[in-house]
């Protein structure tokens, strides 16, 4: 559904992204890891449009979106939930949530139907629908992030670190969240520091390291890699890991 192919990208001219080549299966999770600096959030602002590719190509079923504006990426059913600070804190839930809408609003029985769909996946959207959403807690305000993009009713979702400041219940609940969207046919692409939690989430993995891919293959695989730990212990001072599941 979703390939990066020699995909190069960065800031202020230089390359963080050095020649990634990545794919996302139909209806998979796949979770990338790697050490800080590695370039795992910056794959997911390429794919949403935020940054584009010096070199290479990112497709969606096949056609080319690399050169795409962000909205043009939303529209294709691409939707990204980021790291954090995400949700407008002065507004209330049922108005942040809204705000995933914008792209259809002229259709109002659409945004309706669609609102009340999100409200059954997501309850909180309707149990705290009048809170200011600077009130809500960590697991509170990532459940209402995951709740906006579903407004769009997305193909792929990208998910930024979900486990970031959350305590283990409200992890939990995030985590249910995204098994829900996968057994309902989204494909999750998410990038994860905590490498147990997300190869625990995840169909599939992927190790980068210094803009590149390392090692790809099923969550499993990568779990069990041999080398794994050394990437994350020495960062690029331990054995390199071979390309290839």
């Amino acid at each position: 559904m979703l390939s990066l192919n020699g995909v190069f990208a960065g800031y202020g001219g230089g390359s963080v992204l050095q020649g990634v080549d990545l794919e996302c299966g139909k209806q998979s999770i796949t979770c990338i890891v790697g050490p800080n600096g590695a370039g795992k959030s910056t794959v997911l602002r390429v794919i949403s449009g935020l940054l584009r590719p010096s070199k290479g190509e990112v497709s969606m079923d096949g056609e080319p979106i690399g050169h795409h504006a962000p909205d043009e990426i939303l529209r294709k059913g691409i939707t990204q939930v980021p790291q954090s600070h995400a949700l407008f804190p002065a507004m209330s839930v049922h108005e942040n949530v809204l705000m995933g809408g914008y792209l259809i609003r002229k259709d109002r029985k659409l945004l309706r139907e669609r609102l009340d769909r999100v409200k059954d996946r997501v309850p909180i959207v309707a149990a705290r629908a009048q809170e200011h959403a600077g009130n809500l807690s960590g697991g509170q305000r990532r459940m209402v992030e995951i709740a906006r993009c579903l407004m769009l009713d997305p193909k792929v979702i990208l998910l930024d670190e979900p486990s970031l400041g959350l305590d283990p219940r409200s992890l939990a609940g995030v985590a249910d969240l995204i098994h829900e969207l996968h057994q309902a046919g989204t494909t999750v692409l998410l990038v994860e520091q905590n490498v147990r939690l997300g190869l625990g989430l995840a169909t599939h993995g992927v190790v980068m390291e210094g803009g590149k891919v390392r090692l790809t293959g099923t969550a499993a695989e990568i779990r069990d890699h041999p080398e794994i730990s050394s990437l994350y212990l020495g960062g690029g001072a331990g054995p390199r890991v071979a390309s290839g599941p």
